[in-house]
């Protein structure tokens, strides 16, 4: 009640062969994934300094805004 696929090693004694298919699959997917981790990480990086640089103004007219509403009601 063998099991073959459980056994590292062939009948004669030898070493089984490594698949160097399967090394350069792996190789070629950690690579694309990292690729891909690489372009995410510069566009969200570009959208906050994009986002800093033009949003400054916005934020500063908008707090001028809302203080002449607080005398109206006066």
């Amino acid at each position: 009640m063998n099991d073959d696929r459980l056994n590292d090693r062939r009948p004669d004694g030898s070493p089984k062969k490594k698949n160097p298919t399967f090394a350069i699959g792996a190789f070629i997917v950690v690579v694309v994934l990292l690729v891909i981790g690489t372009i995410l990480f510069n566009a969200i990086r570009e959208k906050r300094q994009f986002d800093q640089q033009n949003a400054q103004p916005d934020v500063a007219s908008g707090a001028r805004t809302a203080v002449p509403a607080i005398g109206a009601s006066q």
